[in-house]
C-alpha cells in the first residue's frame, strides 16, 4: 500500500495545483490572500505554502553532511476548520519525515475551502526539494509527458537511494531469532545465567535462539569486552568483525568464511598423519524484526584416527561411497585412507508473535541438559526439519517434525534411500523457581502402503501412542520420555532423563528381566563457578540404557543414516562422564573423561544373535527372552579421555585456534573381525570455526 501511494504521488507530479472548476468551489485562503481575486487565490495559496516551508524547514545536519539530494513527498489536507493535517509522507530518511510533520504543525489556521458556500476539506500533494528551493514550481498534473519524466527520474535514482539507505553496522544477531550455534563448550559460557533460581528459562530444547538467551545473559556485552585493539581494516576483520557486514533500514546480513584445518597423529595408525581440511562460507541475516535466515556450506576432506575411520566405514550406506562420517554425512574416497564429505546446513526462522517461533531447515536438534541426550541428540547427520517453539506462562512446548533416511541396502528401492519420518513433542514446565519437569513423546513411521507423511502426526497436541493404535500398531513406533531438573542453588543443578520404549510390568514383578523392558535413564549434576573459581564448570553424568531400547523389528528404529538419533552408543551400556570446562577472556580449556561398559554383538559364524546394542538389528534376533541385562554379548570396557585448550581468534565468527589430545582404550572380553582391542593416543592441532559438536567418544 505504501508503494502504491508513492507511485500515485509520482503520477500526480507532487503538485499543489487544485483546479477550481467553478466559482462554487473555492480553495483555502491565507489571510493575506483574502483581498485578491478568486481566480488568483489558488496561486496565492500555493505560494504561501511554499514560502512557509522554505522559511521554517530545517534540514538535519546529518543529511547536510552527506550532501543529500532528493525530495520529501507529502500528502496533506486543510480540514473544514482551516487546520493543516499531514496525511502521508515519504522520504529516504526518517529525520526528514519528522521535520516535515513538525513544519506542518506550525502552519496557522486559515479560512477553509468551501463548496457552494459550505466549508469543506481540501487535499493536496507536494514535493519538498532537498536542498530547499526558494521558488514556486507550479505543475499541471494533467501533463502526461511530465509524468513520465518524473517517474523516470525517480527510477534512475533508485540504485543510489539504496546505497544512501545503508547505516552503520550494529550487530542485530544478538537480539534476533537466529540459533546460537550449539557446541557444549560455548553453551557453558552462559549456562549458569540461564539456570539461576527464579529464572523462567527453559534449557532443554536446543539450540537456543539469541533473543531468548539475551533475557538472561548479555552476549553482545561479552563480545564487546573480548574485542582487541585494531587499527587497520585487516586487523578489525581478523580479530573483531565479520568479513562482510551490511545493514539497511529493514535488513542486515553478514558473511564469514568457514575453516576447519587440522593436522594430527594417531599412534595406533600406520598411514601417517591425520588431517581435516574444511573450507566454506556462512551467511546469516534478517529481514525486518521477525524473519531471519542462516546457511552454511562445507567442503571437506579428512582422514581421522584409525578407530574413527573404522567406525565411519561400518556406517557405510548403499552404493559406492565407502563411509558415513559420524555426525556429518556420506563420504566418498579421497586419496589414500581419506574421505571427501560435503555438508550444507540452513534454516529460516520466523516469529510471527512473541510466544511462537517457527523454523524450517536442514540441521540438527538436541533435547536435554546433559552432555548426552536419551531423547533427541545431535550425533547423527543433518536432516530436514520443521520446528515450532511455543512459550507462554511457565511452559515451553517444542514440536519437531523430521525427515530421516534408512540407507541400508536391503531397504533401498531403485537406488533411492528409504525415507522415514519422525515427530516429537517436548513440553517443559517450570513447576517452581527451582524445579522443572519435561514430558516427551516421539513416533517414527515410513512410506509403507503409500502412506507418505501421515497428517495424523501433524497435530501438535496429541498423544502419539493413541494414533499408533488408530493407524495400526505396526504402522509406527512410539517412544515416551521425561526429564527433570532441580536447582539446588545458583551453583549446583541436578538433572535427569528417562526414556521408555517398551515395558512389561508383569515381567518386572516376576524378576525375569524381560527383553520387553526397554528403557534407559540419565542422572547428572553441574557445579557452576566450582570452588569459587569464576567460569569453571564441573559436570558429572551417568547414563544407562537397557538392551533393545530404540530398536524395532522393521525399519522403524530410532536412527538416521545408520546413526542413532539419541545416544551415540545405541543401547545395552552404562557410562560415567566427568567434564570440566573453563574460560578466561579469549582463552578456553575443556577436559572430558568417559568410563563405560558396553555389550556388543559377535557377528561371526558361530553367533549371529542380536544382544541389544545395535539399534539397527531386528530385536526378533535375540538369543533369549528373559535374563536380559546391560552388558550382555561381548562385554567391553571402554575409556575415552580428551583434553583441549585454545584461543578465540574472532568472537564474531567464533574462529578458534586449538590443540587437543584424545586417549581411547577399547577392551572387549572377546575379539572378532569387527570387535577387537584398541589403544589409541591421538594428537591434534588446528584452527576451526566452531559451529557444531564433534563426537569422537564411541
Amino acid at each position: 500500500m505504501k508503494r502504491f501511494i508513492v507511485l500515485l504521488l509520482l503520477l500526480v507530479q507532487y503538485t499543489l495545483y487544485s483546479q477550481v472548476s467553478s466559482y462554487n468551489e473555492r480553495p483555502p485562503v491565507f489571510f493575506n490572500c483574502d483581498s485578491i481575486s478568486i481566480e488568483a487565490q489558488q496561486q496565492c495559496f500555493n505560494s504561501q505554502v511554499h514560502q512557509f516551508i522554505y522559511d521554517n524547514f530545517k534540514v538535519p545536519q546529518k543529511i547536510l553532511d552527506q550532501n543529500f539530494k532528493g525530495e520529501v513527498s507529502v500528502i496533506f489536507e486543510v480540514n473544514t476548520e482551516g487546520q493543516f493535517k499531514v496525511v502521508y509522507t515519504d522520504a529516504m530518511y526518517d529525520e526528514l519525515k519528522e521535520e516535515t510533520t513538525r513544519v506542518f504543525g506550525l502552519f496557522p489556521t486559515i479560512k477553509p475551502g468551501t463548496y457552494n458556500g459550505n466549508p469543506t476539506f481540501k487535499q493536496y500533494s507536494i514535493a519538498i526539494k532537498i536542498p530547499l528551493v526558494n521558488k514556486e514550481i507550479p505543475r499541471d498534473n494533467t501533463s502526461k509527458s511530465n509524468e513520465v519524466t518524473q517517474l523516470q527520474e525517480k527510477a534512475q535514482r533508485e540504485f543510489d537511494s539504496i546505497n544512501q539507505n545503508l547505516t552503520a553496522f550494529t550487530n542485530k544477531v544478538y537480539s534476533s531469532q537466529l540459533n546460537i550455534p550449539f557446541t557444549h563448550s560455548d553453551y557453558a559460557r552462559f549456562d549458569s545465567h540461564m539456570n539461576m533460581i527464579g529464572t523462567n528459562s527453559h534449557t532443554a530444547a536446543k539450540p537456543f535462539i539469541y533473543e531468548d538467551v539475551s533475557r538472561y545473559y548479555d552476549i553482545e556485552k561479552e563480545k564487546e569486552a573480548l574485542k582487541r585493539e585494531a587499527r587497520t581494516w585487516v586487523e578489525k576483520k581478523l580479530w573483531n568483525e565479520h568479513l562482510v557486514e551490511l545493514q539497511g533500514k529493514d535488513y542486515w546480513f553478514t558473511i564469514d568464511p568457514i575453516l576447519d584445518l587440522q593436522v594430527g597423529r594417531d599412534t595406533e595408525a600406520d598411514f601417517g598423519s591425520t588431517y581435516n581440511n574444511t573450507r566454506g562460507f556462512l551467511v546469516q541475516g534478517g529481514l525486518g524484526k521477525k524473519f531471519n535466515f542462516y546457511t552454511s556450506v562445507f567442503e571437506s576432506q579428512g582422514r581421522f584416527a584409525n578407530y574413527v575411520n573404522t567406525y565411519a566405514e561400518s556406517l557405510k550406506a548403499f552404493g559406492p561411497d565407502p563411509a558415513i562420517i559420524p555426525g556429518r554425512g556420506i563420504a566418498k574416497r579421497f586419496k589414500t585412507n581419506g574421505y571427501d564429505y560435503p555438508v550444507a546446513e540452513a534454516y529460516l526462522s520466523y516469529s510471527p508473535v512473541r510466544f511462537l517461533n517457527v523454523q524450517f531447515g536442514h540441521g540438527k536438534n538436541f533435547i536435554g541438559d546433559g552432555y548426552r541426550s536419551l531423547l533427541v541428540s545431535d550425533v547423527a547427520s543433518p536432516h530436514p526439519f520443521l520446528k515450532l517453539n511455543t512459550t507462554f506462562w511457565k511452559i515451553k512446548y517444542t514440536n519437531t517434525w523430521m525427515w530421516l533416511k534408512d540407507v541400508r541396502p536391503e531397504f533401498t528401492q531403485d537406488k533411492a534411500f528409504l525415507t522415514k519420518y519422525m515427530a516429537t513433542h517436548y513440553l517443559s514446565w517450570n513447576v517452581s523457581k527451582r524445579f522443572n519437569l519435561g514430558l516427551f513423546e516421539s513416533v517414527l513411521w515410513t512410506n509403507s502402503n503409500d502412506r507418505g507423511f501421515d497428517v495424523n502426526y501433524l497435530n501438535p497436541i496429541i498423544f502419539y501412542r493413541a494414533i499408533e493404535f488408530e493407524t495400526g500398531q505396526g504402522a509406527g513406533n512410539a517412544v515416551l520420555g521425561a526429564s527433570a531438573k532441580y536447582k539446588w542453588n545458583n551453583s549446583i543443578n541436578l538433572y535427569s532423563q528417562f526414556i521408555l520404549d517398551e515395558f512389561s510390568l508383569s515381567d518386572v514383578k516376576g524378576g525375569e528381566r524381560s527383553w520387553k523392558n526397554k528403557f534407559g535413564y540419565q542422572l547428572g549434576v553441574k557445579y557452576y563457578n566450582a570452588f569459587k573459581v569464576d567460569n569453571l564448570l564441573l559436570q558429572f553424568e551417568y547414563n544407562r540404557i537397557r538392551p533393545y531400547t530404540y530398536s524395532h523389528n522393521t525399519v522403524l528404529n530410532y536412527g538416521h543414516n545408520n546413526q542413532s538419533m539419541a545416544h551415540l552408543w545405541g543401547a545395552n551400556f552404562s557410562e560415567v562422564i566427568l567434564i570440566g570446562r573453563y574460560h578466561y577472556k579469549r582463552w578456553f580449556a575443556d577436559a572430558k573423561l568417559i568410563f563405560g561398559v558396553r555389550g556388543l554383538d559377535f557377528n561371526d559364524g558361530t553367533d549371529s544373535f542380536s544382544y541389544g546394542g545395535d539399534i539397527y538389528r531386528d530385536y526378533s534376533d535375540r538369543p533369549f527372552d528373559t535374563g536380559v541385562e546391560v552388558g550382555q554379548g561381548i562385554k567391553t570396557n571402554t575409556f575415552n579421555g580428551n583434553i583441549q585448550a585454545g584461543y578465540l581468534i574472532n568472537p564474531a565468527s567464533n574462529l578458534k585456534i586449538f590443540t587437543d589430545i584424545t586417549f581411547r582404550n577399547f577392551n572387549p572380553e572377546a575379539e572378532t573381525t569387527t570387535v577387537f582391542n584398541s589403544n589409541t593416543v591421538w594428537f591434534n592441532l588446528g584452527i576451526r570455526t566452531d559451529l557444531f559438536n564433534w563426537y569422537f567418544d564411541f
